[in-house]
């Protein structure tokens, strides 16, 4: 007996001799047809390695019995254990094909998409100081353009997904949240609704662009479909997660105005030494820019939880953002929560998806008129002053012959921010139960039932205080009194649906036919209160005090949808979408709508002679076409239907002693209907070398008909007044490229690129019932220095958004010469009719790139935008050069500050409508860089840390004059919140 165990214990020792004695591996790396595999990365026991050469052989040294690790972009990991030689065979990973894509009703593998769709996983975005789904979209996709509302705390977006479709009607696109179509209007005292879902707790975007992916929504989708789906719990350990971030924000530049020395030097070269405007002149340094601004210092945090109980993965979340704004008093403060339930019944035919969002926040708005006056107010002058009655302590304008306020002064900018309260309280739940059942005695079948809603109330307080300069200068009566509203607001969005889908394969064929019942209802309730401020109401009377105004609004959506996807052989897709669309918002001889679409997608490389082409690892080529609605026509939700307005001359009719004001009929269409919005479209998905190069070439066709449009009623319908109607057509046409590429994937090294670029061409086609050349087109765009200019115009053969301007002449130096322009038409002199449409605010070009960079624990993200053939209208130049009459000094005996470039000018009246102020707003501009380190072991294997450093908006190359060439809107530069500088310092933690 002790010798047996003697001899096993000395064969154990041998044994263990035997595996870490250390040996020469010589290794070649194959893949499922034997060919070499380049550049792979082995590493031995999870640390260290090689890469294989141009044959696929490598060589390292190992303990025999050691685990080879071989990865490579386009294949799945490869282990073996340490031998001296030793073969690895890796297999295709064909997980990027196979990754589910979310589509309406429904889901969908990434290579059965028929549709132009994509999918953005929000972990894999590079994104810098975000706080909303909106920051995080921004240049991520072709074809979809986010401009920002500015830098304002909470500020909302843009958002244009291959050009707007619709003049008068919205051109937002549908956002669909967890299953829920949300309301895409304003909601009061918030300025972006989308702000309700933390970033953290979003998991993937899916951004339907054409007409064979979107008609499945129909009468909501002429401008695109944004899926958002958030996080769920995953089956395992429970998993903890923070992350955190404090961020420090900087205005970039200023509005380049006079200083106070170089105001003096200028008034009194312009109007002489003792001349009024010289004499107005005060004797203070005053750099108002300075005084609205701030650093800002924001925080973020955010924690969530989740695991699996038995057969229920579970999340929970609760974040807190403090967002501080860099003009004095803006502040956002927010507080999200998101819980997920998914239990498995029934041996996991029932599957269970609840998803509850809430949003608690408060703001603090600014007088966004501070911004403007701060360009324009009397840099000689101070902020405070004493001994005056008028102002609360804030210098004023006032009379030197009575010592009263100037009724028609500039308001203090500083005072504009601290004297205006202006407070916002918005709650807001966005959530959904959706029933998803696998039949028992039919597996292929599925019923689900979804139940969703989105409720939001929000209520303010905006006070002014009496006896302020703005109570003065700008309020109802200038007369010091104070103000003080209240308004109010609910809005309900509940939803119903159910939809069967069946889906089975039946040899080399392949079905999965769905249709389905769909009830919403939208209910809106607002009111506002004036009530004045308590001076008023003491000096005044009660009788003064306003009435409320109440209004309470709802409509109906229901509707019919199914969609059949065929495949055969594995290779040929074909897709047909059908919607019935019935609103409330129109009469019933129009209130149905149908929306049809097909698509056909054909997987080239799947085809036999493609087979054995080793280079092409994705080639599919799609085919669409489809019809899609608009509904929201941006004209209440009864537009069809006679309306009266009281009358605005103040007409007034007794009866008695009792005066009753008059109301006047308003033009209205019964037979208004949804604009309908036809698109074709062709792309090609491609992938090669094992998909290391993926991208997606996509070209689109868009006619929009029915397009609303504002004429003038006629003849015979005792309607005086313009009439919203059914009459345009308007066309979008463009090109998209998406690319992603994995040039480096070694063992330390791994490096991705993204780059989208998009071209779109929009034009109006038809704006009237009858060819017309008297009309000109719609005509809007208003303007701050010139009561009654409109700056734009929407007329056929030019793009939508087009600027409306006299064509500038020069002078030999290349200086505007003041008050000539082109005379278009040839009668010899200039008037309205020389008035044409020139350049327009939309961008011909705009693109993307992002980069990925990590070498070991260390990763080096960043983001850049390019904008190209996007003009601008700059109204702060036009506003502040001229200095001739009361564009500079108004008799009363104030000044107003002008820009230094008026040093150089020719123009003394103001050219408002000269073509010189529309400008080159092209620009190139790095959204974001950030630098992180990861601890891969905080305390444990389980536990890890990352820390990062991200710098926001670091620049911005650009040719345009003013501030920021990106303008949200209609592309009119007048008043922007800027976009600071921020440097953030964030730590995400994972237990």
């Amino acid at each position: 007996m002790p010798l047996r165990m003697l001899a096993a214990l000395f064969g154990l020792i041998l044994s263990a001799s035997a595996l870490g004695q250390q040996i020469t591996v010589k290794g070649h790396v194959v893949d499922a047809t034997g060919e070499g595999v380049i550049g792979a990365t082995v590493r031995v026991n999870g640390t260290g390695g090689t890469v294989t050469d141009f044959d696929g052989n490598f060589t390292l040294q190992a303990n025999q019995g050691d685990k080879l690790t071989v990865s490579y972009v386009g294949y799945k990991d490869a282990t073996a254990l340490a031998a001296p030689t030793v073969t690895i065979r890796m297999e295709d990973d064909t997980e990027a094909l196979e990754e589910v894509v979310v589509i309406g009703y429904g889901r969908v593998k990434k290579n059965d998409l028929t549709g132009s769709v994509t999918a953005l996983g929000a972990d894999k975005l590079v994104k810098g100081a975000v706080t909303s789904a909106t920051d995080m979209l921004v240049g991520q996709a072709a074809g979809v353009s986010v401009i920002t509302d500015g830098g304002a705390p909470g500020g909302g977006a843009t958002i244009r997904i291959r050009g707007g479709s619709s003049m008068s009607a919205s051109n937002n696109p549908l956002v669909v949240i967890d299953g829920v179509p949300v309301d895409d209007g304003d909601i009061s005292g918030m300025r972006n609704p989308l702000a309700t879902v933390h970033p953290n707790d979003i998991e993937t975007f899916t951004i339907l662009k054409d007409a064979s992916a979107t008609a499945i929504y129909g009468s909501r989708a002429s401008n695109g479909v944004i899926i958002i789906t958030t996080k769920k719990g995953q089956a395992g350990r429970v998993k903890v997660s923070y992350a955190g971030n404090v961020k420090i924000s900087t205005r970039t530049k200023d509005v380049d105005v006079m200083s106070a020395e170089s105001f003096k030097q200028f008034v009194t070269t312009k109007f002489g030494a003792g001349s009024p405007q010289v004499a107005a002149i005060g004797s203070y340094d005053t750099d108002w820019q300075k005084e609205i601004y701030r650093t800002a210092v924001s925080t973020d945090h955010n924690v969530s939880l989740s695991g699996s109980l038995p057969n229920m993965p579970y999340r929970v979340s609760v974040g807190y953002t403090n967002e501080n704004g860099i003009i004095k008093t803006s502040k956002m403060d927010r507080l999200t929560g998101a819980l997920s339930l998914n239990p498995q019944l029934f041996d996991k035919h029932l599957n269970i998806q609840l998803n509850v969002k809430g949003i608690y926040t408060t703001n603090r708005f600014p007088d966004m008129g501070a911004v403007n006056l701060a360009t324009q107010y009397d840099p000689t002058q101070p902020v405070y002053m004493t001994g005056s009655e008028y102002g609360n302590g804030y210098f004023m304008y006032l009379n030197p012959v009575n010592g009263l306020p100037i009724d028609i002064g500039l308001t203090n900018p500083v005072s504009m921010l601290d004297s205006k309260t202006d407070k916002s309280t918005v709650y807001r739940s966005i959530g959904n139960v959706q029933f998803d059942y696998k039949f028992h005695f039919l597996p292929e079948l599925r019923a689900n039932l979804n139940l969703g809603y989105d409720v939001s109330k929000g209520e303010g307080d905006v006070i002014i205080t009496d006896n302020s300069p703005m109570t003065w200068c700008a309020g109802n009566y200038k007369a010091g009194f104070g103000e003080n509203s209240k308004y109010w607001q609910l809005k309900r969005n509940l939803l119903l649906e159910f939809y069967l889908d069946y889906a089975n394969t039946f040899g080399a064929h392949s079905i999965d036919v769905m249709g389905g019942y769909s009830w919403q209802h939208f209910y809106k309730s607002d009111w506002t209160k004036y009530p004045y401020s308590e001076k008023f109401a003491k000096e005044k009377g009660a009788e003064f005090y306003k009435d409320m105004e109440e209004n309470k609004t709802e409509n109906y959506l229901v509707s019919f949808f199914g969609r059949l996807n065929y495949t055969l052989l594995d290779r040929y897709l074909f897709t047909f979408t059908l919607r019935d669309d019935g609103s409330s918002r129109f009469s019933k001889e129009n209130r149905w709508g149908l929306f049809p679409s097909a698509a056909f997608a054909w997987r080239i490389n799947d085809e036999p002679f493609l087979r054995n082409v080793k280079a092409i690892s994705d080639l599919k080529l799609r085919l669409g076409y489809g019809v899609t609605g608009q509904q929201n026509l941006n004209n209440g939700d009864y537009p069809y239907m006679a309306r009266y307005s009281y009358s605005k001359a103040g007409a007034n009719y007794y009866f008695g002693d009792t005066k009753y004001r008059l109301i006047a009929p308003q033009a209205y269409d019964e037979n208004l209907k949804w604009e309908e919005t036809t698109t074709y479209n062709v792309g090609l998905d491609f992938g090669f070398l094992n998909n290391k190069i993926t991208g997606t070439l996509d070209y689109y066709y868009r006619k929009t008909d029915n397009l609303l449009n504002t004429v003038t009623a006629p003849a015979g319908t005792n309607f005086s007044n313009e009439l919203l109607t059914n009459v345009g057509t308007l066309e979008n046409k463009g090109v998209e490229l998406s690319l992603t590429a994995h040039p480096v994937d070694t063992k330390d090294w791994h490096w991705t690129i993204n780059y989208n670029v998009s071209y779109n061409k929009n034009e109006i086609t038809k704006l009237t019932f009858n060819d017309d050349p008297s009309y000109k087109g719609v005509i809007h765009g208003d303007i701050d220095g010139a009561t009654g200019y409109k700056i734009q115009i929407n007329a056929v053969n030019n793009p939508y958004n087009s600027f409306y301007v006299f064509e500038q002449m020069f002078d030999t130096d290349g200086k505007p010469i003041e008050g000539a322009y082109v005379d278009q038409n040839g009668d010899n002199k200039i008037d309205e009719e020389d008035l044409i449409a020139y350049k327009k605010s939309a961008p011909d070009i705009y693109m993307g790139l992002s980069n990925q960079i990590s070498y070991k624990n260390w990763d080096l993200s960043f983001a850049v935008r390019a904008s190209f053939g996007n003009y601008v209208y700059n109204n702060v130049q036009s506003n502040r050069e001229a200095w001739d009459g009361s564009q500079m000094y108004d008799q009363s005996g104030f000044l107003k500050n002008r820009l230094e470039s008026a040093w150089n000018h020719n123009f003394k009246a103001g050219q408002y409508r000269s073509s010189y102020y529309i400008q080159n707003a092209s620009f190139f501009r790095m959204d974001n860089v950030t630098l992180g380190y990861t601890f891969q072991k905080l305390f444990n294997d389980k536990q890890t840390a990352r820390v990062y450093f991200t710098v926001q908006n670091p620049f911005v190359i650009t040719k345009y004059k003013g501030l920021d060439p990106e303008i949200s809107g209609e592309g009119i530069d007048k008043e922007i919140y800027p976009r600071p500088r921020s440097f953030m310092l964030g730590v995400n933690l994972n237990f």
